[in-house]
């Protein structure tokens, strides 16, 4: 998994979109931030605690899979895409934030959270990834579905599992590169 998400993000670096129209957080930055106000970033590594995952889940209210943990606790990133999957802004210092915004803050928490769905990537510019938490699964290993904003009360499952979706979504890319 962690071999995907490299070659994601060197790819942004290679083609040189790894900018963000905001300051970029120390540690992080790539350039000084130009005369139109974007700054250039680099992933960097994780400094997630696990007591920061803990309260993540305490105030969500819902154990996260391990693979997403692994995830939380590899790399801080800006922008990560694979295929259509957009995740969530996972910038040092402001990974929880990001986060809190789109689990709390984006749609309404009836349409997501409330109903089991917890969300945590981006599908292209019309939908949401989310754990779903009404399975009962082995360790929190939730199936990922896809929420369409259009149609509140409809989710399609669409991979198995976090890690899955990772390998998946990296061949997808490959067979349509």
């Amino acid at each position: 998994m962690e071999k995907i998400i490299d070659k994601h993000l060197n790819l942004l670096l290679e083609l040189g979109i790894n900018g963000v129209p905001m300051k970029v957080e120390e540690g992080m930055k790539g350039s000084e931030m130009d005369s139109e106000g974007w700054q250039k970033w680099v992933p960097i590594q994780s400094e997630v605690t696990e007591d920061e995952i803990k309260d993540l889940e305490h105030m969500i209210n819902v154990a996260l899979p391990d693979s997403y943990k692994r995830f939380l606790k590899y790399k801080h990133f800006y922008d990560l895409h694979i295929g259509e999957c957009g995740f969530c802004s996972h910038p040092v210092n402001n990974w929880k934030k990001s986060l809190n915004e789109m689990i709390l803050n984006g749609y309404p928490k009836e349409f997501l959270l409330d109903k089991g769905r917890v969300p945590f990537a981006n599908w292209s510019d019309w939908g949401l990834l989310c754990f779903d938490t009404t399975k009962k699964c082995e360790n929190s290993n939730y199936p990922i579905v896809l929420w369409d904003h259009e149609v509140y009360n409809d989710f399609t499952e669409v991979y198995s599992d976090f890690e899955s979706m990772i390998y998946e979504l990296d061949d997808e890319f490959e067979l349509n590169d």
